[in-house]
């Protein structure tokens, strides 16, 4: 079984979307906070090597560095602008002593850490368990009163892999069939359609993300590489048939987020006012466009739009699906449904 986390960047920030991806505000704030302690441990550093370090293009690192000349920092004096230059090329840091350093994790950091690491230690058949004992032995001594606030938290991890598998029955035939080769048949729930769905796949690994376990495999059905989230597994059958998944089948990166939109999805572009931006930052966007007046434009793909008639009428007045239009007519004529059931048509 493998555990993700976020990628990190050289500074320790969490790592910026893949080129030609959406950056969210979040991402910009995470990157220039790692960005100056970066730069500033090497002296001087080209644009281009700090572009792709960030893994960001030189224009948006250059926007980053435009937003630096804006910060005044408090302290040792007040109103201390950074100085900061990138002429030729080369970027250099100065006056910038406050975050001149990796940020520091608080006590709340690094108690939340350090119950993660618990936790995961405490799964079944977890690999390089002692190396995960020698860093949380680390993380302790670093943390000092944080590691007491850590203990006070009591952790128990379910290794039934879901409420829809009592005593993890469905957990440890995977682990089986993935040990001995064996095609799986699933009986798998989408919660999109409502419907129980019948597929054979070919067992590729176990991964447990953001605390829920997935079976990864090359589905049958799809020709492709799935994630199957295993409370969603209603029935499972170990085939006496040998698993054989193709040589090109590439894992998951579940660093990129679970969702990984494709080409063929349909795309849905939503505007959004500044209370509604919260969608850019919850949900993998393909384009981001500013307005004006804190307001956005957003462009996601879906293979399914019945969730994003949810999402809209759930926005409410924060904000609206314009294209394509046949959605946007839909959603509209289901808002009108909605409200004459109120008498407020």
């Amino acid at each position: 079984m493998t555990a993700r986390t976020p990628a990190k960047t050289p500074g320790g920030a969490a790592k910026a979307p893949a080129r030609g991806q959406a950056t969210t505000s979040t991402d910009r704030l995470g990157r220039l906070l790692a960005l100056v302690p970066y730069v500033v441990n090497r002296d001087s550093v080209l644009l281009g090597e700090a572009a792709a370090a960030f893994g960001v293009t030189e224009k948006q690192l250059i926007d980053d560095l435009n937003l630096l000349w804006c910060v005044e920092l408090r302290a040792p004096d007040p109103y201390c602008p950074i100085d900061l230059s990138y002429e030729g090329g080369e970027i250099t840091v100065a006056e910038a002593e406050s975050i001149a350093r990796p940020l520091r994790l608080k006590v709340d950091e690094a108690a939340a850490l350090l119950v993660a690491l618990r936790m995961l230690a405490g799964i079944p058949g977890l690999d390089d368990r002692d190396a995960l004992s020698r860093l949380i032995a680390k993380l302790e001594t670093a943390a000092g009163a944080a590691a007491s606030v850590a203990g006070q938290v009591a952790v128990e991890v379910d290794a039934r892999g879901g409420s829809a598998d009592p005593g993890g029955v469905v957990l440890g035939r995977l682990r089986d069939a993935i040990a001995g080769g064996r095609r799986v048949h699933l009986t798998y729930y989408v919660p999109a359609r409502d419907e129980n769905t019948e597929r054979d796949v070919d067992p590729m690994r176990l991964l447990v993300v953001e605390g829920n376990t997935y079976l990864e495999g090359w589905c049958r059905r799809a020709e492709a590489v799935r994630l199957f989230k295993l409370d969603r597994i209603a029935g499972l059958e170990v085939l006496d048939v040998a698993a054989r998944v193709p040589d090109d089948a590439e894992p998951i990166d579940v660093d990129a987020g679970l969702f990984r939109p494709s080409p063929q999805d349909e795309a849905v572009t939503l505007e959004l006012t500044p209370r509604g931006r919260w969608v850019a930052d919850y949900y993998p966007c393909e384009s981001v466009e500013e307005l004006g007046e804190g307001r956005l434009r957003v462009v996601l793909r879906t293979p399914d739009s019945r969730w994003i008639r949810g999402l809209a009428l759930r926005l409410g007045d924060q904000g609206r699906v314009v294209a394509p239009e046949p959605l946007a007519s839909g959603i509209r004529e289901d808002a009108a449904r909605a409200l004459a059931r109120y008498g407020m048509a």
